[in-house]
């Protein structure tokens, strides 16, 4: 079986997987239907360019190519991920996968041999949109989370993390990748934001990750009845959640930075009861970690304040939370220099970041979104900006695959 001819081939076969027919957003859940369909694609796309393939015992794949002169060296790594948020965007993920072996292509083309063998790889659960917890594919494999605390995460079915992955016919005890050959990670991704539209510029590539996390707040109160209860009488925990979600918005816009409630749970749920309990999900990031430190206690402060006079109680618990990220400034100046692209910062996180975290020199190509909408079906890229992309990282892998020692 003959590869793909091209980007714009893989790309029309991954726009239907995942596919909302009513809204045109993309519900590629891990461990669902369409997720192991994407993996099958992947696997199917690397054996026709004559890679072997391994998934690991919850689905994250790498394939490498390795010539004859690259055998038994440490090698790059690219990829990115492909499972999405809900009802999200087609490019978040996908398009750093589809454009690593479109750079596979395009350097076999060029009649490229890496001295160095170069990896295409996949990681799970990047969006955090199933279990809560970003990234967790690639935190798992750094071991900046253990296997024993992510099987007890629970999705909003109540269905447990363990569980899933083994009813995707996938097995932890099989093992986890492992990352003794990878010498460099390069990251893919659509520019989530404008920066890159605002300099007219089609690639760019990353000085860094602000940082970030997800908090639980959970407003408690008195369940009653709408039309009997007194307003005075009540404690009505919808109440606080309210002012705390103004709260964030305030504190973020004086300070510069992003919060953002965007997830909601309510019980009884009924339309004439006051709730008993309003669970809701905060997503902060700053610009430094002292930053964000502030921003969530300022939010944290006022929600308490706002509970007390409310007469709710309120708990909040850090659920998942990532330290700012600052990768190789060398690195990412010798990179750029290649195509003379900017070095511009990221406020979204990716698995990029958890691979430099855990000292893996890493770098991320950015490919221009002409919106900046993200995490939504709006979100895009054009097809010629794309093929830039590819462009450049075929660049960034030739000059990483490069012999530079004698090891």
């Amino acid at each position: 079986m003959a590869p793909t001819s091209g980007f714009e081939e893989m790309w029309r076969d991954l726009a239907p997987v995942g596919r909302s027919a009513s809204s045109g957003g993309y519900f590629r859940q891990p461990w669902t239907t369409a997720e192991s369909e994407l993996r099958s694609w992947f696997a199917e796309e690397c054996v026709a360019r004559g890679l072997a393939v391994e998934t690991d015992g919850i689905g994250n794949q790498v394939a490498w190519w390795v010539p004859a002169a690259a055998a038994g060296r440490r090698g790059v790594l690219t990829g990115s991920h492909l499972d999405s948020v809900l009802d999200g965007g087609a490019y978040d993920g996908p398009l750093g996968v589809a454009s690593a072996l479109a750079a596979v292509d395009t350097l076999r083309a060029r009649g490229f041999e890496p001295d160095r063998p170069i990896g295409v790889g996949v990681f799970v659960e990047e969006e955090g949109s199933r279990f809560g917890r970003a990234c967790l594919g690639s935190r798992l494999v750094t071991g900046a989370t253990t296997w024993d605390e992510a099987r007890e995460l629970r999705d909003r079915d109540g269905v447990f993390l363990a569980d899933a992955v083994a009813g995707a016919g996938l097995d932890p005890e099989a093992g986890l990748l492992s990352l003794d050959r990878v010498d460099t990670f390069v990251e893919l991704h659509v520019e989530q934001g404008r920066d890159l539209v605002d300099r007219d510029v089609a690639v760019g590539l990353a000085s860094e990750i602000w940082p970030h996390g997800r908090w639980r707040f959970d407003f408690a109160g008195q369940a009653n009845h709408a039309g009997t209860t007194r307003m005075e009488d009540r404690h009505d925990p919808m109440l606080t959640y309210a002012m705390t979600a103004l709260a964030a918005n305030k504190q973020a816009r004086l300070a510069g930075q992003r919060a953002t409630f965007g997830r909601l749970s309510v019980e009884p749920n009924g339309t004439n009861a006051v709730p008993s309990l309003v669970t809701a999900w905060l997503d902060a990031r700053a610009s430094s970690d002292e930053a964000l430190a502030t921003l969530v206690e300022a939010v944290e402060r006022q929600a308490h304040d706002r509970a007390e006079r409310d007469g709710t109680r309120l708990d909040v618990t850090a659920e998942s939370v990532s330290g700012s990220v600052a990768f190789d400034p060398d690195l990412a100046t010798r990179l750029a220099s290649l195509g003379g692209w900017p070095v511009i910062p990221t406020q979204a996180g990716h698995d990029a970041g958890i691979l430099s975290d855990a000292g893996i020199p890493t770098a991320m190509v950015f490919v221009r979104n002409p919106t900046g909408v993200s995490h939504s079906p709006d979100e895009h890229a054009e097809t010629v900006d794309c093929l830039a992309g590819v462009e450049a990282l075929a660049d960034v892998l030739a000059e990483l695959a490069r012999r530079r020692d004698p090891a």
